[in-house]
C-alpha cells in the first residue's frame, strides 16, 4: 500500500525531504525537515520511498507491518524532545507546538481542551476515558515546561464516564475539572478563556494575554508520547461519520499511520451508505473536501460522508464566519448544488485584524436581519450561512 506524507502538516513552509526514492526506511525515522518556522515528518511505516517531490514523500509499505518505531533522538529537555517528535496542533491548527511552549506563564494557567466541539467528532473523549493518566501525564509537562501554576482540563459536562475517570487520575495534582457549554464553538481557544478564566480576548490576541496556554486533546497526547515513550507523530486518532455503514453516530478508529488512505479507513468503518454525497475532511463546520485518497495527517480528525447535495439554482447569497466555513468553501458548496453566487457577506461580528478576518465574540451570535436584508437587495433568492449560530 502506498503511504502519502504531505511535506506541510503545519503552520509554516513546507518541509525538506532527508531521504530519496528507493531508500528503505523504518517506522518512525524522520523523513523530512523543517525549513523555517515547521515540524519534522516521520515515517509512519515500515517500507521503501517511492516518490519524492515538492509537495510529498511517498513510501511503498512493507506488507507486514509492525506497531514497533524507532525512538526521536536524545534530547536535552521535554521541550527538545517535543520538537525532535515533530508534534503540531492536532485538533486541526497545525501550529508547531515547541514553538507554543516556548512562552513562560509563571504562575499562570496549562488548559487541556478536552471539548471536541464539533459534531460527530468522538476520538479525543474515546481516549481520555481509555488513557486519561497519559493526558494526565502531558499535562504535568506541559505545566512543567512554561511554570504555569495550575492545570486545568475544559470539558463538557455531558462526558461523565471521561471525567469520573479525570477526577481519580488528579489525585492531589494542582489540576482541576473545568466545564464548557454543549455548543460550538466552545473549543475556540477565546471562549475557553473567557468563560474559565473569565478574560475577554480581543480579536487577534492569544491566551498568553490571560497568562494562560491551551492544548488541545490529542497534542498533549503526543507530547507525553513524546517526553515519556519518545515516540515521533506516526499516527492520528480519527473518526468516521456520516454516510458509512454502521458509522452514522461516529466511529473511532484510534492510532491510524500517518499517510494512510481516506478510503482505507471509510472501507474499515463499513463502507459507503447509499446514496452518499462527498467526503468531509474535519468536522462539520469547519471540514473540507476530500478525495478518496487524500492521506491521513497530523491535523485530520474527521472522514464525514454527506449526503448528496440537493440541487438548487436559484441565485444564492453566502454568509461567511470564521468559526464555520468561509467564502470559497460557501461557494464550492453552491458549485456543487448547481446555484450561483450573486452576493456576499459576512456575519457582522467579523473584524479585520492585520488583514485577517476574526469574530469579535465567538459562540455569541448575533441577529443577522440587516447582513439578509443586504444580500436579498444584491438579489439573493436564497442564502447559505456558514455561521456557528442562528
Amino acid at each position: 500500500m502506498k503511504f502519502r506524507f504531505p511535506l506541510k502538516q503545519h503552520v509554516g513552509g513546507p518541509c525538506v525531504p532527508i531521504v530519496k526514492v528507493d531508500d528503505e526506511v523504518k517506522r518512525g525515522q524522520k523523513i523530512a525537515e523543517p525549513n523555517g518556522l515547521g515540524a519534522n515528518i516521520h515515517s509512519s511505516v515500515n517500507g521503501k520511498v517511492q516518490s519524492v517531490t515538492e509537495s510529498e514523500i511517498i513510501i511503498l509499505g512493507d506488507k507486514n507491518q509492525s506497531k514497533d518505531f524507532l525512538p526521536i533522538d536524545e534530547t536535552d529537555d521535554a521541550l527538545d524532545a517535543i520538537a525532535e517528535a515533530g508534534i503540531v496542533g492536532a485538533g486541526g491548527a497545525g501550529f508547531p507546538t515547541h514553538v507554543k511552549l516556548k512562552t513562560k506563564i509563571p504562575g499562570g494557567y496549562a488548559i487541556v481542551n478536552a471539548t471536541e466541539c464539533e459534531p460527530i467528532l468522538g476520538h479525543n473523549i474515546h481516549y481520555l476515558e481509555e488513557n486519561t493518566e497519559k493526558i494526565i501525564s502531558g499535562l504535568k509537562i506541559i505545566m512543567d515546561i512554561t511554570e504555569a501554576e495550575h492545570g486545568i482540563v475544559a470539558i463538557k459536562p455531558k462526558h461523565k464516564e471521561a471525567i469520573s475517570k479525570l477526577k481519580a487520575a488528579i489525585g492531589d495534582d494542582n489540576i482541576e475539572i473545568k466545564y464548557l457549554p454543549d455548543l460550538y464553538p466552545a473549543g475556540d481557544e477565546r471562549v475557553i478563556v473567557r468563560e474559565l478564566l473569565g478574560v475577554e480576548l480581543k480579536p487577534g490576541q492569544l491566551p498568553g494575554e490571560a497568562n494562560a496556554v491551551i492544548q488541545n486533546l490529542e497534542t498533549t497526547k503526543n507530547i507525553a508520547l513524546a517526553v515519556e515513550d519518545r515516540k515521533p507523530v506516526i499516527d492520528k486518532d480519527v473518526t468516521i461519520g456520516g454516510r458509512v455503514k454502521g458509522a452514522q453516530e461516529g466511529k473511532t478508529i484510534m492510532d491510524v499511520p500517518i499517510g494512510y488512505p481516506v478510503k482505507e479507513l471509510i472501507e474499515e468503518a463499513g463502507g459507503y451508505l447509499e446514496p452518499h454525497g462527498e467526503i468531509v475532511l474535519g468536522g462539520p463546520f469547519t471540514g473540507k473536501h476530500g478525495k478518496e485518497d487524500t492521506p491521513v495527517t497530523k491535523t485530520l480528525g474527521g472522514i464525514l460522508i454527506a449526503m448528496p447535495f440537493p440541487q438548487d439554482k436559484r441565485k444564492f447569497g453566502i454568509l461567511a464566519c470564521e468559526c464555520g466555513a468561509q467564502e470559497n468553501r460557501l461557494k464550492e458548496i453552491v458549485e456543487a448544488m448547481g446555484g450561483n453566487v450573486v452576493a456576499e457577506e459576512k456575519c457582522k461580528r467579523m473584524v479585520d485584524v492585520n488583514g485577517r478576518y476574526r469574530c469579535e465574540l465567538p459562540g455569541i451570535c448575533p441577529g443577522q436581519a440587516s447582513t439578509v436584508l443586504s444580500l436579498k437587495k444584491k438579489g439573493a433568492e436564497v442564502i447559505l450561512t456558514g455561521s456557528c449560530g442562528d
